[in-house]
């Protein structure tokens, strides 16, 4: 798995390559503190690149969520989730907890 970030405005985009599985998920959540503790609650997760994603990855996106929405601060959004991972974050009930876009610059928008 490779993580890229860019820094916007209001917000911060991580974009993930590869797969986020049990091996990997801490790299990602690490990636995701590390923006937390810089002050930043505004994140998008472009999953364009994203071949697969486990239920760590999805733990990971849900811890992260949970933080950005205390007192207000912000939130998660994913932006080009692929259809398989779209269809796990379905029947994990994930998709009622995160705001999800067909495209990265309009999902860095709505901030």
């Amino acid at each position: 798995m490779e993580i890229t970030t860019k820094e916007f405005k209001h917000c911060v985009m991580l974009n993930l390559t590869g797969r986020v599985d049990s091996s990997t998920a801490t790299q990602f959540s690490k990636a995701m503190d590390k923006i937390n503790e810089a002050g930043t609650y505004k994140i998008v997760v472009d999953m364009s690149g994203l071949e697969y994603m486990s239920s760590a990855g999805f733990r990971a996106l849900l811890a992260t969520q949970r933080n950005c929405k205390r007192y207000n601060r912000g939130e998660v959004v994913l932006a080009v989730v692929p259809v398989r991972i779209h269809e796990a974050l379905e029947l994990a009930g994930f998709t009622e907890l995160f705001r999800t876009f067909d495209d990265a610059l309009t999902a860095v928008g709505q901030f």
